[in-house]
């Protein structure tokens, strides 16, 4: 019975499905195929969306030398780190050593 239910709301979910794209195919053959919308463009929106675009790639460049930057200090944050642990962990010893010896 349950398998009955699911396989009849599959079959209308699908039927739906094929519904609406066979509506919708006929829009979207009738649409320009070099993705233009039909309205032209004011000449001052044209030109910001062109700067915008030119900026855009120089903040691109910005952002790869800002990664860079912060890689290079976060690997020699990472190498600081490893050797102030090392050192820590000496002294650690040393303390268990005089503590032990104390004792």
């Amino acid at each position: 019975m349950l398998e009955l239910i699911a396989s009849i709301i599959l079959l209308v979910s699908l039927v739906g499905i094929f519904f609406i794209i066979s509506r919708k195919v006929s829009v979207l053959s009738a649409m320009p195929q070099n993705g233009d919308h039909g309205f032209k463009k004011p000449e001052l929106l044209a030109r910001v969306q062109n700067t915008i675009k030119a900026h855009h790639f120089h903040f691109f460049e910005k952002q790869m030398l800002l990664h860079r930057i912060l890689s290079f200090v976060k690997i020699w944050t990472l190498r600081i780190e490893t050797k102030i642990d090392t050192l820590l962990h000496g002294i650690r010893k040393k303390a268990q050593e005089l503590d032990n010896k104390n004792k």
